[in-house]
């Protein structure tokens, strides 16, 4: 089954905040993607409300709701108190937990998982006992034992990181590395009984490659690539131009 296309709405939100205006509408592009067929939104809501705010949260959470009740809203990043209170409050039918220091540019690492066991595992039983899907933010270093302790911890899903894979656009013979380190992981991961997503850096030219590898691959969520073409081909036929690269019929 090719993987769901959940569109990250974190640029569009970063250039709205450039001005003191409603616009670009987060909201509002939220919806051409919905409409267009992505499968959920996804949201970073960083403590110093760079991009998403918070008061973006409900308005998205009604829109889904409302008028797309089949799609999936996917809240990610680092589990502080203030970050669960806002999952709580939104119920998100998925929450990705990453390792970010609040003063990240972006997400550029997974969990370190035999270290943050303990963690993590509490993190994701409050989650998980108010309905919300678990997934957690993991490198795609092959690392078999890694993905076993991540299965421990009561998560439903690991999220691959495949930003070294992106990094790769102009190096096809390190790119075939990168995704093949991923596909171990992403074996691993289905052989402890995870689910398995992927996000960073992924675009219509090496989706296709990723989604050969790991053709079991659940979802992924994007926002900077997309954003890019959405540019140039409008928002609508971007998201219908990564469908097709996540193997969809549109």
């Amino acid at each position: 089954m090719p993987a769901k296309l959940s569109v990250n709405l974190n640029a569009i939100a970063m250039l709205r905040n450039r001005r003191d205006l409603p616009w670009p509408d987060v909201a509002r592009f939220g919806r051409l993607a919905l409409e267009a067929g992505a499968s959920g939104l996804t949201v970073h809501p960083r403590p110093d409300q760079r991009h998403i705010r918070f008061s973006d949260l409900p308005v998205l959470r009604a829109l889904i709701d409302d008028d797309f009740p089949h799609a999936e809203f996917n809240i990610e990043g680092y589990p502080t108190e203030d970050f669960l209170v806002l999952c709580e409050q939104t119920e998100p039918e998925q929450v990705t937990l990453v390792p970010d220091d609040p003063s990240q540019a972006t997400s550029d690492h997974g969990w370190d998982f035999r270290k943050h066991k303990a963690f993590l595992t509490e993190t994701v039983a409050r989650l998980k006992s108010k309905g919300m899907r678990v997934s957690l933010f993991a490198d795609g270093d092959g690392d078999a034992e890694a993905a076993a302790v991540a299965r421990q911890t009561g998560a439903d899903r690991i999220e691959l990181y495949t930003g070294p894979y992106g990094g790769c656009f102009d190096n096809p013979d390190k790119a075939a590395q990168e995704i093949e380190l991923l596909g171990r992981t992403a074996d691993a991961a289905f052989a402890c009984g995870l689910d398995v997503n992927g996000g960073h850096d992924l675009t219509v030219a090496n989706l296709p490659a990723l989604m050969k590898r790991i053709p079991g691959l659940a979802e992924v969520s994007i926002g900077h690539g997309l954003t890019a073409d959405a540019l140039e081909y409008g928002m609508a036929e971007t998201v219908r131009r990564f469908r097709r690269a996540c193997g969809q019929t549109v």
